[in-house]
Formats: structure tokens, C-alpha cells, sequence
């Protein structure tokens, strides 16, 4: 199974990523899920036509038992992935974080990838805060590799950094290791030479540039992907040759197809979110 947690700055473009590599592992026959762990719930709409899916935290509020199905809280989306979003508490009255960990907690309990048997499971994960909950897709039994996107600005890199710095600070107990950086490109000056600068310093690979495309706004104005709306366009093919990329990086059962051999991972093994 291929675990890949998806961090960067708020705005950066971590969504239009994973939408668009979820599709891409679907297109390649690939079963996948798609966490979004954000508390604006928006990972998935790229999948689902634009249509707004249920958040956990919000089902968690509007009814007085927990969902006993995972049909109650996920929506199929292009390509069969399976579209889930943690959501949030309500504004300005508790902590995000701890939303993720509730929603993993629920999910271990609604047994999801024993369930599913995904080859592919995506997080988006919101960046700009690295605390015990948005920190939770990177330790033991989540995710197994980081991608971390960033542009050429200041602030995408200085996010970049400190999401670097966190996965170090995993780095002794075997949790999650970055696995490259995936520029999304702002087209602002010498982009490419700070991006790649600051991913030689950390030792990190640049493993996608992706270049401003109108095509990605066309496609997200109807809620798809460009892998969906425009499967033969250049953008679309920076997609596929990443998700490919990855996969061919990959543990022997993903690229075997062996999904029912999938290893387990529990959502509930995590640490108190001390925010």
C-alpha cells in the first residue's frame, strides 16, 4: 500500500495536487482513497464535480451517534476514489487538530482500509500549523512518505521548511520521510533557482514541476481535474508521469496489485494533540 501525506502552505495548492494525483492513480487502475485534513473540507471537490461532501466533524455534530457505515460520511468520486474530508470544530471553538484525530479514531473504528483495501491512500494535509493533530498523518502506521509543495515565495518555503524540520524530528522512530518536493510554480522571480536551492540544503528531491496552467482553473471553474477534463493535455501528462513515478517507488504489492494482502494501519494509534 502506498501511504503519501501531502503538506504545504495554506493556498499553496496541496488540493489541486492531490485531486489531480488521485485521479492520475485511478486512471492507472489504481484503488485509492483521498483524506482531506483541513478544516475547510475542500480536498476532494475536484473529484466530486464541485458537489460539497459531508464533513466528519460536522456529521459528528448534527447527529447524536456515530455513523455506523462509511457510506454516511464518503462519496465515490472520479475514477471510483473514495473522497473523505475530517473537516473542523466550529470557528473559534476548538482545535483542528484534534478533528483529524477524531476522524482517524472513527475511521479505525468503521475498520476503512481493511474495508477498502486501497493500493493508494492520499492525506492533504494543511502545513502552516504542525501541531499533534495536523502532525498526526506523518508518525507510526500513517503515512509512509511526505511530499511537500511549494512555490518560490517566501512564506511557501519558510512552510516548507518547517515541515522538513517536523518529519526530521520523526526521523529516529521510523515514521514518514519526505519524498520529494513538488513545485507549483507562481511564476515569481527565480523561482526554480530558490526552489531547488532550498531542496538541495535539505537534501530533498524536486520530484514534479508543475507550470501555471490555465487549464487547472478551467477544469477546477467545473469541479474536475485536468486529469478528468483534460486527459491529454501537457498539464495532465505532469500528473500522470508523478503518480507513475511513485508508483514504480513503491512497495513490490502496490504495482502487484496484491490490494488484499494491504498491510493494516490503525487511524486511532496517535498521540494526545497537545495544542
Amino acid at each position: 500500500m502506498l501511504k503519501i501525506a501531502v503538506y504545504g502552505k495554506g493556498g499553496i495548492g496541496k488540493s489541486t495536487m492531490t485531486s489531480n494525483l488521485a485521479a492520475a492513480f485511478a486512471v492507472l487502475g489504481r484503488k485509492v482513497i483521498q483524506i482531506g485534513c483541513d478544516p475547510k473540507a475542500d480536498s476532494t471537490s475536484n473529484l466530486l464535480s464541485g458537489e460539497p461532501l459531508i464533513p466528519v466533524m460536522n456529521y459528528l455534530r448534527e447527529h447524536e451517534e456515530d455513523p455506523s457505515s462509511l457510506s454516511e460520511i464518503s462519496r465515490r468520486g472520479f475514477g471510483n476514489v473514495l473522497c473523505i474530508e475530517t473537516g473542523g470544530p466550529t470557528p473559534g471553538l476548538g482545535c483542528a487538530g484534534r478533528g483529524i484525530i477524531a476522524t482517524f479514531n472513527l475511521l479505525d473504528e468503521l475498520e476503512l482500509l481493511e474495508t477498502e483495501k486501497p493500493d493508494v491512500v492520499l492525506f492533504d494535509v494543511l502545513g502552516d500549523v504542525v501541531c499533534g493533530g495536523f502532525a498526526a498523518p506523518i508518525r507510526e502506521g500513517y503515512a509512509d512518505t511526505v511530499l511537500i509543495v511549494t512555490s518560490g515565495e517566501k512564506m511557501a518555503l519558510y512552510a516548507a521548511d518547517n515541515i522538513s524540520t517536523a518529519v526530521k524530528n520523526f526521523e529516529d522512530r521510523g515514521y514518514a520521510s519526505v519524498g520529494g518536493i513538488i513545485l507549483n510554480r507562481r511564476n515569481v522571480p527565480e523561482e526554480e533557482e530558490r526552489v531547488r536551492s532550498f531542496a538541495a540544503k535539505k537534501g530533498i528531491d524536486v520530484i514534479a514541476d508543475i507550470p501555471r496552467s490555465d487549464l487547472i482553473n478551467q477544469a477546477e471553474d467545473l469541479g474536475k481535474t485536468v486529469i478528468e477534463k483534460f486527459p491529454d493535455s501537457e498539464i495532465a501528462g505532469k500528473f500522470m508521469d508523478l503518480a507513475r513515478n511513485l508508483l514504480s517507488g513503491a512497495a513490490p504489492d502496490v504495482d502487484s496489485q496484491e490490494a488484499g494482502q494491504a498491510e493494516r494501519f490503525h487511524f486511532s494509534r496517535l498521540y494526545d494533540c497537545n495544542c
